[in-house]
């Protein structure tokens, strides 16, 4: 389980600094299928994966801001102007997803993810729009991509990204913006996950709210130093084949997870 947790945290940290999509999607599926060889109750062990997928991406996620804020890539006039809405966004979901039940969620989750892999796999690029709308729509967009973000378990790159080329942002930079997104939505579900989850859990060892710490300790101690490694790889190889791999990958786990679940 411990070489398992350290794999799964450096393939996640060099997919967050190179594609910017936080790496939820694939510790969902891979984090479902760990805990239930671990035994734990099929009624809570999407709830424990989606809240241990969150707070372990506040370090990755935090890796990759901090690598493309060197490299100028976050426009973070944009990112103030959302993060009112993705903070209260992703808070809110985290609560939304404890009433949820774990097929429910499962369902979701696989559908979810199968959109964004169509989109991956396409690579198909939104027509850009004039530019950047207005503070109170910017508000409203965080909330949006907050919400779903967390109620999933993504850093939100998958939305985030399109949502700023179509507003006509160079890749670079709505990469390293959705980076900066991501790191605020992760900290903001894991505080609505811990807080949620606390009375159904507190009694579980190493497990506070829906979230198990070990696994977060040794997912994140690798993704830290891997994340820098995919931001370095983003702005020097061309990132089309690479999301057509990760993408059918996203569908085979999200079908794997939901098989597990049902």
């Amino acid at each position: 389980m411990i070489v398992a947790f350290l794999l799964l945290g450096g393939f996640v940290g060099v997919m967050a600094g190179l594609l910017g999509i936080g790496g939820g999607g694939i510790m969902v599926p891979v984090l479902t299928s760990l805990f239930i060889y671990q035994g734990v109750d099929n009624d809570m062990v999407v709830h424990l994966a989606l809240g241990t997928s969150m707070a372990s991406m506040v370090v990755t996620a935090f890796s990759s801001l901090r690598s493309h804020h060197a490299k100028r890539g976050v426009l973070w006039r944009v990112v103030k102007a959302m993060l009112p809405g993705v903070l209260l966004g992703a808070f809110a979901a985290a609560f939304i997803a404890s009433l949820l039940s774990t097929v429910f969620l499962a369902v979701f989750f696989a559908a979810f993810m199968l959109f964004v892999s169509i989109q991956m796999f396409s690579n198909k690029k939104p027509k850009s729009d004039k530019g950047l709308p207005s503070k109170a729509r910017l508000f409203l967009v965080g909330g949006g991509i907050g919400s779903i973000s967390s109620l999933v378990s993504i850093g939100g790159g998958s939305l985030m990204v399109p949502y700023f080329v179509w507003r006509n942002v160079d890749i670079k930079q709505a990469i390293g913006s959705s980076s900066a997104v991501g790191f605020f939505i992760s900290m903001a579900g894991t505080m609505g996950y811990l807080i949620s989850g606390w009375q159904s859990t507190h009694e579980e060892a190493f497990v506070m709210g829906y979230i198990y710490w070990p696994a977060v300790l040794l997912i994140s101690v690798v993704s830290f130093f891997t994340a820098p490694l995919g931001v370095k790889l983003a702005y020097r190889i061309p990132v089309a084949n690479l999301k057509k791999i990760f993408g059918l990958l996203l569908f085979i786990l999200s079908i794997k997870m939901l098989v597990s679940v049902l």
